[in-house]
Formats: C-alpha cells, structure tokens, sequence
C-alpha cells in the first residue's frame, strides 16, 4: 500500500468533519516537513478548512513563528508534551483557525534532545467549545525515517478525526 493510499482516506475523513463543524484548521511541522498540510490539501475542497501552516523544522522557527517558550526550549529541547502544545496553539493563533494541530519528533536516524528515533509529540489545540481544549499524545514508532514520517502523518490525521468526533463537552 501506497503512502497515498494510507493517508488520504484519512485526510478527507479530517476535511469533511472539519466542514461539518464549520471550523478551519493550521498545521505547525517539524519532522513531518509539511507532509500533513500536503495530505490534507490533497483532499478536493480542502480550501473551504485549511488555513496554512508553518514548517518549523529549526528549534528557532518554533519560538519565533509559533510562540514556542524560548527559555522552556532552552531548558527541555523541543521533543515533549508542552512544545506540541504550544506549537498546535501557536498555529492557531498565527494562521487563525479553530484548529491547531502540530508534530515534533525525531525520525532518525539518530536521536535529538535525549529522545530516540520514532519518539514523536502531537499537539493539538480543538475549537473553543471544547473543556479540554489543548491536547498532546505521545507515539513511540518503529521503523527507518521514511517509515516513522509516513506513520506520523498517518497517525496525526486519525487522531485529529478521533477528536473531531467527539461531541463538545459544554
């Protein structure tokens, strides 16, 4: 199976439930280079919800684009929870959307800030009618660089369905 034919079921499946929630969404990627914002405007009429995104591959760029806390990064690195947070939030305010979501990670071959290749952090920031608005998951992949990215991409997309569907806890 094609990376094409895993990702873009996934990705229209995120478009059309963004649609039906009239929400827009912004991607903020590192190690994923764009590869989420290029699956979900793959879908046809993706327009109507994606607003952009940022490719902040350098640790610089996720401070300086998405707000990333400088001295939080100068502390802790880039790979964990908080910087996926403030990253899928970051975008969000930036590109203005509803939703916010991000990946940092490392896909190899070799380590980055004492995580090991495969160790990835999503952020995810949902719509404002939403208790837990701000959202981070933790995925552990196996496989060479090209196989981690791709499950990435993969992974991000069904997460970001996962949340969209479920109703609004007001």
């Amino acid at each position: 199976m094609t990376a094409a034919q895993v990702l873009w079921p996934a990705a229209a499946e995120a478009i059309e439930l963004l649609k039906r929630g009239h929400w827009t969404i912004a991607t903020c990627e590192s190690m994923t280079g764009g590869g989420i914002g290029a699956a979900l405007t793959s879908v046809a009429g993706s327009s109507a919800v994606f607003r952009g995104g940022l490719i902040t591959y350098a640790t610089d760029l996720k401070v300086a684009l998405a707000g990333v806390d400088a001295d939080f990064v100068a502390a802790n690195g880039v790979i964990n929870r908080r910087t996926a947070e403030e990253m899928a939030l970051g975008t969000a305010r930036v590109c203005r959307a509803d939703v916010g979501l991000s990946v940092t990670g490392v896909a190899g071959p070799d380590g980055e800030d004492g995580a090991a290749p495969g160790t990835v952090w999503l952020g995810l920031t949902l719509p404002v009618t939403r208790d837990d608005r701000v959202r981070a998951r933790l995925l552990e992949l196996d496989g060479d660089r090209a196989e981690i990215r791709t499950r990435t991409v993969a992974a991000a997309l069904t997460w970001l369905s996962d949340c969209l569907r479920e109703p609004p806890r007001v």
